[in-house]
């Protein structure tokens, strides 16, 4: 198949463009470098020795959109990553957040429907399930997003819902996830974040090479068996294969799909750390800062409904996510740059 990924150059685009080619299929690639490079993309033709059709383009731009489906009208799908993702900046800059994410979807979709493409994998969140019971479930009802990211994500599942309504011969597949983590095993791709991290994993691993003073745990206060924040860490490379996964076996097959796409067990941002220094053998410096806003305190998803039906489950357990973070940071002491 021919695949259209938007935000291709990114941490998880990257490396489910990586899984795309190695599956076979051909890539294209829309992205407008605002928090990912270029080099990403050349490491993973590199890697899977195979090319990449490259645009930097933004997704909210309808007339760059529209030239490039008009190039290549035989695509056959699309997953669509592009968009802001960081909780913490999202209160901070609520605009930015609805312009360039909901926007994007709708002028995605536009497109979709204009060049008769079909099929759309959706980089959604678990944030959709708000303050829910845990683990999240794919039937229950979702909640009320505690944070502008998480809103953005939510309209963005209705508006392309919507879409296959009215398109039946749709199949919007959707996934749910929370906080990816790692990076390939061969250290060429991984997270490289542009000025301060705003994830943790990043933030855990500059602080450990001396680029970041020490590591800010935001609330050790919350009702958690050791005070902090408790998240579903995925491997960014299991969480890549359950896109190409998702997207061979509903390609074609019409309506609305929704995986989340998890461990099935939650880890606190402190043993996460832990777990680093340990797998690593390093010490790495923190300091106990107030809450941000946004947060909630524990959760995690049930992912039984993507092995059941994709034949997908996450393998990589949080020692490899850990060893594989540093790896591609002391190879990358800079990211890409």
């Amino acid at each position: 198949m021919v695949i259209l990924v938007t935000g291709g150059a990114g941490y998880i685009g990257s490396h489910t463009c990586l899984e795309l080619l190695r599956a076979g299929h051909q890539v294209i690639v829309v992205d407008n470098l605002c928090n990912s490079s270029r080099e990403a993309v050349n490491r993973v033709e590199k890697l899977a020795g195979k090319s990449i059709i490259f645009y930097q383009a933004d997704v909210t731009d309808e007339a760059a959109l529209a030239a490039i489906f008009a190039q290549h009208t035989n695509i056959d799908g699309i997953i669509h990553f592009a968009g802001l993702k960081a909780v913490g900046e999202s209160v901070v800059k609520p605009q930015q957040y609805y312009y360039n994410n909901i926007v994007g979807t709708l002028v995605l979709s536009k497109m979709m429907a204009q060049f008769g493409i079909k099929n759309i994998v959706f980089s959604s969140s678990a944030t959709v399930y708000g303050e829910n019971e845990i683990p999240f479930v794919e039937t229950m009802s979702l909640g009320v997003p505690t944070n502008p990211y998480g809103q953005t994500k939510l309209m963005s599942e209705q508006i392309l819902k919507d879409m296959a309504v009215a398109h039946q011969e749709w199949s919007v597949v959707l996934l749910r996830y929370f906080n990816p983590v790692g990076a390939h095993e061969s250290g060429q791709i991984g997270e490289a974040p542009q000025g301060i991290p705003n994830n943790l994993m990043p933030f855990i691993s500059q602080v450990a090479a001396g680029r970041l003073e020490k590591l800010n745990i935001f609330g050790n206060d919350y009702p958690t068996p050791d005070g902090t924040c408790i998240r579903d860490y995925i491997h960014v490379c299991d969480l890549a294969e359950g896109h190409v996964r998702a997207l061979e076996k509903l390609a074609d097959k019409s309506g609305v799909h929704v995986y989340n796409l998890g461990t099935g067990q939650g880890t606190s941002v402190m043993q996460l750390l832990t777990a680093f220094e340990r797998v690593n053998q390093l010490h790495v410096p923190y300091t106990i800062a107030p809450r941000r806003a946004g947060d909630i305190a524990a959760f995690y998803a049930d992912a039984s409904k993507a092995e059941r039906e994709l034949g997908w489950r996450a393998v990589r357990d949080i020692e490899a996510m850990c060893r594989d973070t540093w790896r591609w940071q002391t190879m990358n002491s800079h990211g890409y740059d």
